[in-house]
Parts: structure tokens; sequence; C-alpha cells
């Protein structure tokens, strides 16, 4: 059976545990909308299509679609039969569009993949077009950098730590204290306003998602 790849951007191989960055609001800030993961950090790894006159040989009738695998690799990334011994991700949700604009992924997913746009001649529906859109990918063996405390992942949770990086802005690390830096705040709550979040509060983590505001206490 054909493979599809998936080419890396700027993470190579997706990196589980990169450590990215988010903004946070201080007590004394002001709080403005969340800033999409992406635009903070730098972009995703890229996942491209089948080339123009290729036909598709895959496992599905979307490329790299719900609940699909990929394999790591140094260069590439491969869509393979989540039965295979190469099975490294699997899809846990997949949008079109790009991050920014779309929905979130799911809260423990650990990478994300762009899909960038095509209109090969062949494609997976035949209607001439691969549409541009991303996926949210889950590491099939831990560690798992989405996890609470994982230090790493897209998105920041409850049950994560971070470090103050300067200028406003913290960074995740693992709350083990295994990361290349020691944690100094955990979230310990998802809330709609600051004025929800305990006494105890030392910093506001901008979340996203229906509960925007993280509680974040000293370690």
């Amino acid at each position: 059976m054909g493979e599809r790849r998936a080419v890396p951007g700027a993470l190579p191989g997706a990196v589980p545990g990169a450590v990215l960055g988010l903004l946070v609001v201080l007590l004394t800030g002001c709080q403005g909308p969340p800033p999409a993961r992406d635009d903070a950090a730098g972009p995703w790894p890229a996942a491209t299509a089948p080339a123009a006159g290729t036909a598709p040989s895959g496992y599905g009738t979307v490329f790299l679609g719900l609940d699909e695998c990929s394999s790591f690799g140094t260069t590439s990334f491969t869509e393979v039969s989540c039965g295979s011994e190469r099975a490294a991700a699997r899809v846990v949700a997949r949008h079109d569009g790009t991050v920014h604009d779309g929905p979130l992924c799911p809260a423990t997913t650990d990478f994300v993949l762009h899909i960038s746009e095509q209109r090969p001649s062949s494609d997976e529906d035949g209607d001439g077009a691969v549409p541009r859109g991303y996926a949210c990918m889950r590491s099939l063996q831990p560690p798992h950098p989405g996890d609470p405390g994982g230090g790493g992942g897209p998105r920041t949770i409850v049950g994560d730590c971070v470090y103050g990086s300067g200028d406003g802005e913290v960074r995740e690390t693992r709350c083990d204290g295994e990361g290349e830096r020691q944690p100094e705040y955990r979230v310990t709550e998802a809330v709609m306003h600051r004025s929800q979040c305990p006494p105890s509060t030392a910093l506001y983590v901008r979340l996203g998602g229906a509960n925007p505001v993280g509680c974040a206490r000293p370690v």
C-alpha cells in the first residue's frame, strides 16, 4: 500500500515536548484576547498532500483524517496504517483552515501538523483539491507533552507548569522538574474571568477556549 508524506516546517520531527511560548497577564496587567499559539511561537510543522498527478493510495478519503496515523521522521511525516509498526501518532481532530481561525485542538494534543492547500489532478475525493487545514496529533506511546504537567503541546491547560521568560511572557516546562527549566507556577484552575480566581492566585495565564483565564500559583 502506498504512503502519503507530510513535510515538517520550523519544528523538525514535531519534537514532542517542545517548549513553546504563551503570553500571560500579571495581576496588575490588562487582559486582551488570547493569542494563537502558532503566532506566538512560530509556525507548526506543515503537512504536504500528494503531488499533482499522483493518485493517492492512503488509508482514508482525507489526507491525515480523523483516527489516521503518521510516523515520525527527521525530514518528513508519512501517513501509515495505524496497525503498522511505524505508526507513532494518531489524528485526534482534523479541521480546515488555519489554527489561528479554527477550533482549538483537544486539550491533551501533543503536536499539530499544518496541511498545505494543493490542487492536484487526482486527490482523495476526486474534486481536484486538498483544502488547507491542520491535524491535531496524539502520540501513540508516552511521553505525552500535551498531558497536564508534560511541559509542551499546543495548549496550556490546568495542571501545566510555567516559568517566566521575561517581557511578560511565560513558557511551559515539566512539573516534575525534569525539563530544561524549573517550574515556577502551576495552573490550578481555568475560569471565565480573573475575578473568579482564588485569592492565592499569583499569575493569570491566557488559555483560550470556554474558560480562557488560567489561575496559577507558585510551585
